[in-house]
């Protein structure tokens, strides 16, 4: 058998560079994109129902009349997230919370969506979320 090795030098150091560039991007990304002004979008079965400033640096909790079972909170960080919902898996609610412009939580069994979106560049024309009934 002799001196078998599973990964050549030259191969860790590959998968080293592709990892590092990895990260780097990703944290480029985080950073950049958390720079931007952002807002919430909250869907319901694929309809814009809601747009929520996320600026405002005001703790609340609300629900829509669509489903008052499903409520959401924003807190002062600038974030929002599933706080209450009536749905059997509890899915939404463990997500946590999301405040970077990309970053979506649903709660598919309620037909919710909400997604984080730069503030000024989305419009009503744009392609979007579809969920089905």
């Amino acid at each position: 058998m002799g001196n078998m090795t599973f990964v050549k030098k030259t191969d860790a150091i590959i998968i080293l560079i592709i990892l590092v560039i990895s990260i780097i991007s990703w944290w480029a990304y985080q950073h950049f994109a958390a720079e931007k002004q952002v807002k919430a979008e909250i869907y319901y079965y694929s309809d814009l129902v809601m747009t929520v400033d996320l600026q405002e640096n005001e703790e609340r909790s609300f629900s829509m009349p669509q489903n008052e079972h499903v409520v959401f909170h924003v807190y002062k960080d600038g974030s929002i997230a599933f706080e209450a919902s009536d749905c059997p898996d509890q899915v939404c609610v463990h997500a946590g919370r999301i405040r970077t412009s990309g970053q979506f939580a649903a709660c598919l069994p309620n037909g919710f969506v909400a997604k984080i979106v730069p503030e000024g560049e989305h419009g009503e024309d744009d392609a979007d979320i579809v969920v089905g009934r």
